[in-house]
């Protein structure tokens, strides 16, 4: 008879998610991940696979939770330029506030740490931007249609400038304590769409 496990999966990969958010990949140990799960190792490896797969699984989960809030925002009916404003106002914020700056981005921390030598992490990477810039892009167009955005503006290029900036927002946020860096930076990016 199979054993029935003593935990709940979901749990425990919402508690790796956070420890690997805070630490990063490499300095997140099995010991740290047995400890913080509160979970044996062997049955890390049974559910989840290697410490790899573990933190794979814990970036997609990271990624289904935060990009259809701003897909939503964005493919609202009605004017799209002040929903691309509020969100690129919100990273600004976010990577502002003393408490969320520290942990930055999980995406963008992937992109740092791993992408550079981990194809699958990359890919995670790169799904991630092009989704981000994707809806981006269509807030863009809607808004050029709109007469929100003048007709002499690329969306597309200015899409990708956002994902560029907001991505750096995150990591000047999370090693800057000056919020004016970042708010700066992020209203000086929206001027662009004027």
């Amino acid at each position: 008879m199979a054993r029935t496990k003593e935990f709940d999966p979901d749990a425990a990969l919402q508690a790796a998610l956070e420890l690997f958010w805070q630490r990063g990949y490499e300095a997140t140990s099995m010991s740290d991940l047995v400890n913080h799960l509160g979970i044996g190792r062997a049955s890390i490896y049974a559910t989840f696979g290697s410490k790899h797969e573990l933190y794979l699984r814990a970036l997609e989960r990271y990624d289904r939770a935060g990009l259809p809030p701003i897909v939503r925002e964005l493919s609202q009916p009605g004017p799209a330029l002040p929903a691309v404003r509020a969100v690129v106002r919100r990273y600004a914020a976010e990577a502002a506030d003393e408490q969320l700056r520290l942990n930055g981005c999980l995406v963008t921390n992937t992109a740092s740490e791993l992408a550079p030598h981990d194809p699958v992490a990359k890919r995670s990477v790169e799904r991630n931007w092009d989704q981000l810039e994707t809806v981006l892009h269509s807030a863009l167009v809607r808004a050029q249609a709109q007469d929100e955005l003048p007709a002499d503006r690329d969306p597309l290029a200015l899409a990708r400038m956002l994902l560029v900036l907001m991505q750096g927002l995150r990591v000047v946020g999370k090693a800057s304590a000056d919020p004016a860096r970042v708010r700066d930076a992020a209203e000086q990016a929206l001027a662009l769409l004027n």
